[in-house]
């Protein structure tokens, strides 16, 4: 492990460039001209350059203003504007004009509706399928306060990947996102498992914020217990200094290992690396499953 020490540079495995390059150009153009937003833009992800460039993007519906703060996340939190109703639409549209064969759909935690947004994420996914049947659609949904009815909505909606985070070890969880919880997460995955055993279940762990090897190994085996088929895994990175620490720097020998402990344990796909995020290459990681 490298741990960091104030002013030092990243290792060059942690290093990448966060620039939106030349080629990516036109889709931030035509991502405007639809009006969408785009978690890679909010949270500020270090991959923005390549995907945007391929192009693909995680589009993130219901607004960019969270009503929770998150340790680790550079989304704004605030005060959400009132759900745009036409978004699905345009959404479903952009699908088709950027020739997508696999969308994946995000959004902030909307605590303040009373489902948690979600009826917005399945009229989303609804208006995908009628405007571009053949693609795939993946969502990446906030815990919806545990609610299974919003699961249910979500899920009726017919995705065919659904994500959910649990983001670090049991441990850390109460540090690293206070208004979530481990368990929570846990227990959304094994419900949405059960009301749709069909589709794809998927979640994701940071490193780099204190936790252990052993930490990780648990969480994976409790991701197994709930039926988890997919698993992504990368290096945290600090978005402003007013966020959490990077407690240390993992190396791509310990994400391989990661890799091959998911692997044992019958994980379909286990997508590993500092650069990993939930959605990253996320139809080679379908495909793989």
């Amino acid at each position: 492990m490298t741990p960091p020490t104030p002013g030092s540079r990243l290792p060059a495995w942690a290093a990448k460039k966060r620039g939106i390059l030349r080629e990516a150009r036109p889709l931030r153009r035509m991502l405007r001209e639809f009006g969408l937003n785009t978690v890679c833009e909010s949270a500020r992800c270090p991959n923005i350059g390549e995907c945007f460039s391929r192009p693909t993007a995680t589009f993130m519906i219901a607004g960019t203003d969270c009503t929770r703060a998150c340790g680790f996340c550079a989304v704004d939190t605030g005060r959400p504007m009132p759900l745009d109703s036409d978004e699905p639409r345009r959404l479903a549209a952009a699908t088709r004009a950027m020739g997508l064969t696999h969308v994946v759909i995000t959004a902030v935690a909307r605590d303040d509706l009373a489902d948690g947004g979600a009826a917005h994420f399945a009229a989303t996914i609804r208006a995908v399928r009628a405007e571009a049947p053949s693609a795939r659609i993946e969502v990446l949904t906030p815990d919806f306060k545990g609610d299974v009815d919003a699961l249910r909505t979500v899920l009726e909606a017919r995705p065919d990947v659904f994500n959910h985070n649990i983001e670090t070890v049991r441990r850390l969880s109460r540090e690293v996102r206070p208004q979530s919880g481990y368990e929570r997460s846990l227990g959304v995955l094994a419900e949405a498992k059960r009301l749709a055993p069909a589709v794809l279940s998927k979640s994701g762990l940071m490193v780099g914020l204190g936790e252990t090897e052993a930490e990780i190994g648990d969480a994976m085996r409790d991701l197994r217990a709930v039926e988890c088929n997919l698993l992504t895994i990368g290096q945290y990175l600090q978005p402003t200094r007013h966020h959490l620490p990077v407690v240390e720097y993992v190396p791509p020998t310990v994400f391989s290992a990661y890799s091959a402990l998911g692997r044992s344990l019958g994980f379909r796909h286990v997508a590993s690396g500092p650069f990993v995020r939930s959605s990253y290459h996320a139809e080679e990681t379908f495909t793989a499953a």
